[in-house]
């Protein structure tokens, strides 16, 4: 018999037990998993609805002076000026005294627009599809997902973000509570199922607080894919055959309205995650500076060389642009991180990105609200703290962009400063 949902499972089991004479029971509804869960999941819901007054709903306040727009456009703020004086760019946005409240994600998407200064890729230019993957827990894996989708719609790229996790973190970060917003028929179940019902993938994009950032967003349901391909792979491996190409072909027939695809696979080896991993066209593996975290990630690279032969073995190829390890909890105050960095560095070589994530007290109080730190209107903690942390991420995940658009031909755009120097 084929489980079909989680919940058939738990009756299944919840039958099965009441079943057995000598059943245990245990009457302190405190003390049950499902109490647990339910409490769990109802502060969940209480901390979003605290964090996104008054419509419950997430919003996004951030603005941009005209000198970190400048900054962000590569332009000087002279040429913003003028084209709000000649009517090509609207009036700076302004209180009702008269001071400027500064600009938007959706104003500064308008300025690219307008001023020729937006990243998006040419027309012979694929999308890359990333997948964020590493099999050891607590690495920051959709922490980094998060903040590297924001980084680049900050940017000015066109991100769509794709939580693959049961466990759907990045789908609570994106503002969405996956036991109560999110249904199965919104994540990929319907497309990946034994019986879908889905032919591609545009049911399941949701548009975010960022005007330029989609997510197709995941629950715990979603791990019945893993029972359902488990089962049907048994008896042989073409229905996984066929759903790893089926992922990759609705992933790359929906990227192509992007120009980044972030890809958020569990952190197991399971037939979801060797989809995922078979779709994207590049990898980046976060890991801590610890050395359980570095055991593990060369265990991860060791299985995936080996699983990816036996896919190649089945005519199934892996193939990735670039492969790039990122330190995503890097504390420099440590002695051990600085020594585990070096063996790092020893290890991989280029591999390893130079610029590390910090661990930062902004970050952890960001993700409390649920929030990353591009997202934050004010520091949390001191100014200080904030601006060390957000420069810190900009450095390090500037590096991935950098790789972006190297697979496109094309270099980081020069600003105005640069290409005067260089001509003088």
């Amino acid at each position: 018999m084929i489980v079909t949902s989680v919940n058939e499972l738990l009756l299944i089991l919840h039958n099965k037990a009441s079943n057995s004479a000598g059943s245990l029971r245990m009457h302190s509804r405190d003390d049950t998993i499902a109490d647990l869960a339910e409490a769990g999941e109802r502060m969940v819901e209480r901390l979003r609805k605290k964090a996104f007054l008054p419509e419950a709903r997430k919003g996004l306040s951030v603005r941009y002076g005209i000198a970190e727009a400048a900054q962000l456009l590569n332009c000087s703020t002279n040429r913003i000026r003028m084209a709000e004086e000649d009517g090509r760019l609207p009036p700076a946005p302004a209180s009702d005294n008269g001071r400027r409240l500064g600009y938007t994600v959706a104003d500064l998407l308008n300025m690219r627009e307008v001023l020729d200064a937006s990243p998006k890729r040419g027309p012979a230019d694929p999308p890359v599809l990333i997948a964020v993957q590493n099999f050891k827990g607590g690495v920051g894996k959709s922490t980094v997902t998060t903040h590297l989708a924001h980084y680049l719609a900050v940017q000015g790229y066109r991100v769509l973000v794709v939580d693959c996790d049961s466990q759907a973190t990045t789908t609570t970060l994106f503002g969405f509570n996956p036991h109560f917003n999110i249904s199965r028929d919104e994540t990929l179940y319907p497309y990946l199922s034994i019986d879908p019902t889905q032919k591609d993938l545009l049911y399941a994009v949701k548009k975010t607080p960022w005007p330029n950032v989609d997510l197709i967003p995941s629950n715990l349901e979603l791990f019945d894919v893993e029972y359902e391909l488990a089962a049907s792979g048994a008896g042989g491996g073409s229905v996984l055959a066929a759903r790893f190409r089926k992922l990759k072909a609705g992933l790359e027939d929906l990227a192509r309205e992007y120009d980044v695809v972030l890809l958020d696979p569990p952190p197991a080896l399971g037939t979801i995650s060797l989809a995922v991993m078979q779709a994207a066209s590049a990898l980046l593996v976060p890991l801590a500076a610890t050395t359980p975290d570095f055991c593990s990630t060369v265990q991860f690279l060791s299985m995936m060389e080996q699983v990816s032969q036996q896919l190649a073995d089945a005519g199934i190829h892996v193939r990735y642009d670039f492969v790039r390890l990122l330190c995503s909890k890097f504390d420099a105050n440590d002695p051990s991180h600085a020594m585990m960095q070096q063996i790092m560095q020893q290890a991989f070589g280029p591999a390893l990105l130079p610029v590390s994530i910090l661990e930062s007290a902004e970050i952890s109080h960001a993700a409390l609200r649920m929030m990353t730190v591009y997202e934050l209107e004010r520091p949390i903690g001191t100014a200080r703290t904030h601006k060390r942390s957000k420069a810190n991420l900009n450095e390090a995940l500037s590096q991935i962009e950098q790789l972006v658009r190297r697979s496109w031909g094309i270099a980081v755009p020069a600003s105005e400063e640069d290409i005067v120097n260089e001509a003088a």
